[in-house]
């Protein structure tokens, strides 16, 4: 191999850190894997009690390619690990008036539906949607590409600008489209990478795209089921998973600026000769690398960039089906640009909100007993950064989302749920090691992306590698494990810096 490493230590079990694994296992590379959870999966881990299955994290699967991809490179097919099912709808989308738009990739229902909404935005809509062809075709052909250098920033910035990079999705959209729900249908999306669609840019209308012409899957038995088939891949291809295993620090020799291993929160060394972390890039930065072996990514340099929003999660099972709630539902409160404000501006708990309620059994029965549902109900809410008590506020705010569930969409709610579970902002900084609680790491604004987002590779340690959400391409399914195939091959080609 042109890099000459041979043993390599990933840190997290993530989608980033399975998907970089994978491919430094097929490359013939030594891999370990250290997680400090107790099983893979990492913010995509499952939660399971009372009979019930949560997925705790991402429940949404597009660019299914970029998935039988890994199961490729060890000469498997996806099928015999896990079973990946398409759905339509791929979401409700639902409004305080009553209205519903339900959300798939077939172009015949979706005009016939914009034009029930409102006949005037069907020629805009049709306008937004080839122009959503092009962003895909530029903007997906760099998610596997790294920015490591400035030119490489330069080389695209022509392909930026003509699409509009600079506006925000929603204002991209906004251009097209007048009636104001259907300018939240096709904007809303960043949401689901952790970016307010007032501020993202809008390369992420692609998503539109993405979703429309390959669609939205679910791995049967939730997408912790997705996780446990990479992780059984990467085991079968010869790498090792070493579960309840915090790293403490990154070794790195002072003198070479080199990472050598990482050190265990038993005190234990591995020893490597390159370090991938999937965890969290400014906690890696903040604390696991001694500030005095990167000059570059100072504490001051890591703290002043924008993180994404947290988020309150409710899991919750019922003993009685609502067979009229879809797989995915967005449920839009009485205000959008508002709440976002005080989300991500303002940082500010607001009394309103908008959600996502995730119905898994509604694909898949068995993660419920006979005869229940399975669900997590979301809402966005601001990271730490805010002013928010959330051992007050958090039984609060799930009392008031659960009394709007009833009130709007389950009926009897309360007397029907039978156990739940609740996470909060703080669970992200704890359990998951996560900046200010954010829930997608860094903000996905045009200033904060490509070469403006932390590097895969450090500036500082030429042989520490990162993967995952807080660097190049970003959060989500596709971004993760681009990024996981983006550290892969700088290792293969021995990049240096």
């Amino acid at each position: 191999m042109s890099s000459g490493l041979v043993k390599i230590v990933v840190i997290g079990a993530g989608f980033g850190g399975l998907a970089a694994a994978i491919r430094l296992r097929a490359q013939g590379h030594d891999v370990t894997i250290v997680e400090a959870l107790e099983q893979p999966g990492g913010r995509a881990r499952v939660f399971r009690q009372d009979g019930f299955t949560f997925d705790a994290g991402p429940t949404i699967i597009t660019a299914p390619w970029l998935v039988h991809d890994l199961f490729a490179l060890g000469a498997r097919a996806t099928a015999d690990y896990v079973t990946l099912v398409p759905l339509d709808p791929y979401y409700n989308v639902r409004f305080e008036d009553g209205s519903v738009f339900r959300y798939n990739g077939k172009p015949d229902d979706i005009v016939a539906q914009v034009r029930a909404f409102n006949p005037d935005d069907v020629a805009g809509y049709e306008r937004f949607s080839r122009a959503t062809v092009e962003i895909f075709r530029a903007g997906f052909g760099l998610i596997d590409t790294p920015f490591l250098k400035v030119s490489d920033m330069l080389r695209v910035a022509p392909d930026l600008i003509r699409l509009q990079s600079y506006r925000s999705v929603a204002g991209f959209v906004n251009q097209f489209i007048r009636d104001e729900r259907l300018r939240q249908v096709f904007s809303f999306h960043p949401l689901l990478v952790g970016g307010n669609p007032f501020q993202t840019t809008s390369i992420y209308a692609l998503i539109h795209h993405l979703e429309k012409e390959w669609g939205v899957w679910f791995a049967m038995g939730g997408t912790g089921a997705l996780v446990r088939g990479l992780a059984r891949l990467f085991e079968d291809m010869g790498g090792l998973i070493r579960c309840h295993a915090p790293v403490a620090r990154i070794e790195v020799d002072p003198v070479q600026r080199r990472a050598t291993g990482v050190r265990l929160g038993s005190g234990e060394v591995v020893p490597a000769d390159a370090v991938v972390s999937n965890g969290d890039v400014a906690n890696t930065y903040l604390h696991l690398v001694d500030p005095a072996v990167r000059p570059r990514n100072t504490d001051r340099r890591i703290t002043r960039r924008r993180y994404s929003m947290s988020l309150f999660v409710l899991y919750f099972g019922t003993n009685r089906r609502y067979d009229d709630i879809a797989h995915h539902e967005i449920l839009m409160g009485p205000r959008y640009r508002g709440l976002l404000d005080d989300i991500f501006t303002r940082k500010r708990l607001a009394g309103d909100f908008s959600l996502y309620l995730h119905r898994p059994s509604a694909t898949d029965p068995s993660l419920a007993p006979a005869g229940g549902d399975c669900w997590y109900v979301l809402s966005p809410v601001p990271h730490l950064g805010g002013d928010v008590n959330w051992d007050v506020e958090g039984p609060r705010y799930r009392d008031a989302i659960v009394q709007y569930l009833e009130a709007r969409y389950l009926p009897d709610l309360s007397r029907h749920i039978v156990t739940e579970r609740m996470v909060t902002p703080p669970y992200f900084r704890d359990d998951l090691r996560s900046h200010l609680g954010s829930a997608f790491s860094v903000e996905p604004i045009l200033t904060q992306s490509a070469w403006f987002r932390p590097h895969n590779v450090s500036e500082d340690i030429p042989n520490l590698y990162f993967a995952g959400a807080g660097t190049h391409p970003g959060a989500g399914l596709p971004g993760v494990l681009s990024s996981g195939k983006i550290v892969a091959d700088l290792i293969e080609r021995g990049h240096r810096r």
